[in-house]
């Protein structure tokens, strides 16, 4: 029993270390020394076991990576600290349960083989990230695959995208645990995968020309954001540094209008309105009514036609209320904590560009997105607008940017990001930072862009299949082993 406890540790140990895998270090080579060694772990455990150390190895990981949400309940939400940060741990825990399962099923298909044990192993990995991924709306924060925007699993992401590579590190993790039970094949063909994404075609979206675009980072405090004594300042802040912007499109980041736009001053809309003669803005604010209810919004003022995109992909707890949890979200405070979802639309026309906006978390779902970047019509430039005023500078601004990243390597295109706090910058379509504002300082960041046409294989079977064919692949491994084990 004290030798379990001691694997209870190491696997709580390993899931830290796995965060550290992903941004701001991106160590992306530790995700899978991290995850291999839980495998090692749990490799001759039992369902019980092996539930537990993966319980323990998720909830390191993401009680670690998700510290920060206690920002938003303790200095914001105004949440004893205490108990903000046992909510913390809570949600920790009850998203561990995902990985906990996955071992438990693990270990009750356990082969003989280690090769097939390793491919049980991976398709049980996989089957809970996409469990997370899509479950009560989903919540894939720091998914594994995203440890991988840089390093050699990162010329995957066009061919299968993020859990593909998640299903491919889950596999070269187990595979390398093998050795601790004298097989070698199964790490050579994890070697193998390894080197043959050096060898993948990437190039598959052309060049649509430039464009140059002002991103704003406002820095406004979260406390003040929906102070109605420092609203009228802050927006005269805004609107200075809209005028003051050259871009042939500028954009601002999530609700920078903290008031639905019916509601902002008619002097105010005129002032933006002569900002925007020259060129289109896109402004984060609400549109809607009481009856209908509010939707998070991007709306153009200025341009040749009417524009807006309305937030689809809602937060729980921030922008809906679970049932059950309209007390929490009281207690929170949260302005505008129960939004209307917004309807279909496609992208916004900026000379020989297409922009297609992404509100906070959104970025996280390409499956949602997928059929902006395919086809006729499709968008050459991807464009998220944030507020990450809530949680703080430290760790979620370097995270966010990572899924960001992680969209442009799937779907080669460019990624512009206007946020109020950071991350502010320019992502090339390969997923690399070509600009970026220093977070926590207000400016106005001018830079070039290179729009892109075409489409990757990925984005092609993903709209023709969405999430489908991961689902079918962690079925048939799994009835293959249990096969095998019936056997």
């Amino acid at each position: 029993m004290l030798r379990f406890r001691y694997a209870l540790l190491a696997a709580l140990v390993a899931g830290v270390l796995h965060t550290a895998a992903f941004a701001p270090l991106e160590a992306w080579w530790l995700q899978i020394m991290a995850l291999a060694w839980l495998a090692h772990l749990s490799w001759n455990a039992g369902p019980r076991r092996a539930a537990l150390l993966g319980g323990a190895f998720g909830f390191g990981w993401l009680a670690s990576g998700l510290w920060w949400l206690h920002i938003s309940m303790h200095q914001f939400g105004h949440i004893p600290w205490v108990l903000a940060a046992l909510a913390v741990v809570l949600l920790a825990a009850f998203l561990s349960l995902y990985y906990a399962g996955a071992l438990a099923l693990a270990a009750k298909l356990r082969q003989r083989s280690p090769a097939w044990h390793a491919l049980t192993w991976a398709a049980c990995w996989l089957l809970a990230e996409l469990g997370r991924a899509t479950l009560f709306t989903g919540f894939p924060w720091i998914a594994s695959g995203y440890a991988h925007t840089t390093g050699l699993l990162a010329a995957w992401a066009p061919w299968i995208g993020v859990y593909g590579i998640t299903a491919l590190a889950a596999g070269c993790a187990a595979a390398f645990a093998a050795l601790g039970r004298h097989a070698w094949q199964p790490a050579a063909v994890a070697i193998g995968l390894l080197a043959m994404g050096q060898l993948l075609p990437q190039n598959f979206t052309q060049s649509a020309g430039p464009l140059r675009v002002s991103l704003l980072q406002p820095n406004v405090p979260q406390d003040q954001k929906f102070d109605r004594e420092r609203i009228e300042a802050n927006l005269d802040r805004l609107a200075r540094l809209i005028e003051g912007s050259r871009g042939q499109v500028v954009v601002t980041p999530e609700s920078v209008a903290p008031l639905p736009l019916a509601y902002l001053d008619a002097d105010y809309v005129a002032r933006l309105q002569r900002a925007a003669s020259q060129r289109p803005l896109l402004l984060g604010t609400f549109l809607g009514n009481d009856r209908d209810g509010y939707v998070n919004s991007l709306v153009a003022v200025g341009g040749r036609e009417p524009y807006a995109y309305g937030k689809r992909h809602l937060l729980p707890f921030g922008e809906f209320i679970p049932p059950g949890f309209g007390w929490f979200v009281r207690a929170m405070g949260i302005p505008m904590d129960d939004q209307a979802r917004g309807p279909h639309q496609q992208a916004f026309a900026v000379g020989n560009q297409r922009l297609r906006p992404l509100i906070c978390y959104e970025d996280l779902f390409g499956e949602d997105f997928v059929d902006s970047v395919v086809g006729e019509g499709a968008a050459t430039v991807l464009v998220n607008v944030s507020n990450l005023a809530w949680f703080g500078t430290v760790m979620v601004l370097d995270q966010h940017l990572q899924f960001s990243k992680m969209r442009a390597l799937e779907f080669q295109r460019p990624f512009i990001r206007s946020t109020n706090t950071g991350a502010t910058g320019v992502l090339d379509h390969r997923g690399r930072v070509r600009s970026l504002l220093a977070p926590a300082r207000e400016g106005v960041l001018e830079a070039t862009v290179e729009g892109r046409r075409g489409s990757t294989p990925y984005a092609r079977w993903l709209k023709a299949l969405g999430l489908a064919p991961l689902f079918a692949l962690v079925g048939a491994a799994l009835a293959l082993a249990w096969f095998q084990r019936r056997r």
